[in-house]
């Protein structure tokens, strides 16, 4: 898609001429539209500085637009998504929704595609594989508004007083040097969160680390194939069962206060995203980031997450959504947003200017990562059924009365179930 988009804007160029979608731009004839934007809060305290970053863009936009107005409510990550179901289920749609997933809406028929919506250079301009992640049935109705990456994050201090002189590259030499950390005391060798927040997450990045994923290239579930058993039995017996996880029980592990561990020093290695690196530099952390050791060396592909945003069909406002969205889209916009939250930019253009500026150095190995990165099923209508799934049960694969083939097992008869169900 991407390419075709590309193609064709440099053809359209030559001509001199400027590409917009028929109709975008126009108004509706019907006078002042106001558009309801529904999205969520990043800031980390639930404070208000992402309202006054949708409204200074709102704002700036209604001054060069003066009939169409934008109307932002900003709700917490913990109930935005529940928000917007409501709203929908009441026959009350935003006109956009700036959230966690797109795939029900979309099956469903009541999104705009980006095809309907975006200039052509704007949707040219998308990471391809977010792009891809954005389509159910290869049309694209979930737009990239943010994304990350994950890298094996470790105390470069509590390394050298281990005597440890690099990263490990391998599951054999993190096993290794999680045991030099253990016997200097450190609390949580390898922190494995398998709790109930976001455990989907840790789980994909080792299943990539084996060699697999959820899903098979065609997007059939495959959680309980051979060499995701393989991971699951290798961390139960290597890490876990070996006492280098720490004192709490990787199900009952949630990210949050992993990651407040690392930062108060007591972790030596953890998958970690890109906003936990300021937080660990203001605690005077010093810290490494490396791509996470596979089986055998460095994992080929890390996980990718993208949040989304969507344009809703049922107030007929086509033309201004489209509008806005090509200015919520520009490079300046898009950097003002991921540069405030340590948040990686879903375009190209965005990526490659916060890649060559200095400003932003510590985020270049997840820039560096994004591009081929592998993001969850989000596609899938089913996801979230078997993300809660994961979220819910993954954790015992690790425990001692379980045996990880049994778990994985379960895990893959939810999901084909729910994949059925489509």
């Amino acid at each position: 898609m991407q390419r075709r988009f590309v193609g064709l804007t440099a053809a359209v160029a030559a001509l001199g001429m400027t590409v917009t979608l028929a109709g975008c731009g126009v108004g509706t004839g019907s006078g002042d539209v106001t558009l309801k934007v529904v999205a969520a809060n990043y800031d980390p305290n639930d404070g208000p500085s992402t309202k006054q970053y949708w409204d200074k863009v709102a704002s700036a936009f209604e001054a060069k637009n003066p009939g169409i107005k934008i109307d932002v409510t900003v709700y917490s990550w913990t109930v935005v998504d529940a928000k917007v179901a409501e709203m929908v289920k009441a026959g009350n749609a935003p006109d956009i929704a700036q959230i966690g997933a797109y795939s029900d809406y979309a099956s469903q028929g009541k999104l705009y595609s980006a095809d309907d919506l975006l200039s052509i250079p704007v949707q040219a301009n998308f990471l391809s594989n977010l792009t891809d992640a954005g389509e159910q049935n290869r049309t694209q109705y979930g737009m990239p508004f943010v994304a990350s990456t994950r890298l094996l994050f470790y105390n470069k201090a509590l390394f050298g007083n281990a005597g440890i002189s690099k990263a490990p590259t391998s599951w054999d030499e993190l096993k290794t040097d999680a045991k030099l950390l253990k016997q200097k005391g450190v609390k949580f060798p390898y922190a494995l969160p398998l709790g109930t927040e976001e455990a989907q997450a840790e789980t994909m990045q080792w299943l990539l680390s084996g060699g697999d994923n959820y899903t098979d290239s065609v997007g059939t579930y495959t959680i309980d194939s051979a060499p995701n058993i393989k991971t699951f039995t290798w961390l139960k017996n290597n890490l876990v069962g070996a006492g280098l996880t720490g004192p709490t029980a990787p199900g009952k592990l949630n990210r949050a206060v992993a990651y407040k561990a690392f930062i108060n020093g007591q972790v030596g290695m953890l998958n970690g995203h890109p906003t936990l690196v300021k937080q660990a530099k203001a605690k005077g952390i010093d810290l490494g980031m490396v791509p996470m050791p596979g089986a055998d060396g460095p994992t080929k592909s890390t996980m990718g997450v993208a949040d989304w945003i969507m344009g809703f069909k049922q107030n007929g406002h086509r033309a201004e959504i489209g509008k806005f969205l090509d200015d919520v889209f520009s490079d300046k916009n898009v950097l003002d947003f991921t540069g405030q939250y340590d948040l990686l930019p879903a375009t190209t253009s965005a990526s490659e200017t916060m890649a060559d500026d200095p400003k932003y150095k510590y985020l270049k190995a997840f820039l560096n990562a994004l591009p081929t990165s592998q993001l969850p099923p989000v596609d899938k209508t089913s996801w979230p059924t078997v993300a809660d799934a994961v979220k819910k049960n993954i954790g015992k694969a690790v425990s001692p009365t379980s045996q990880p083939a049994t778990i994985l097992s379960q895990l893959q008869t939810t999901a084909t179930t729910a994949q059925n169900a489509e």
